[in-house]
């Protein structure tokens, strides 16, 4: 077992399922951390706040 995860490269071959993966992993999952980045930006003012004040800016 430690032989194959040593040589883990050599036995790797793109399947349908490791293409999803790296998709995932490449475009999917930043691009929504993005969006909800650009879509609350300015929205919270989180800095010089006291207890019992709000985060959200009108």
């Amino acid at each position: 077992m430690a032989e194959l995860n040593a040589n883990r490269y050599k036995y790797f071959r793109w399947t349908p399922r490791h293409a999803w993966f790296s998709f995932l992993y490449m475009a999917l999952i930043p691009g929504a951390l993005g969006y909800v980045a650009y879509k609350t930006d300015g929205l919270y003012q989180l800095r010089g706040k006291r207890r019992g004040d709000t985060i959200v800016e009108w």
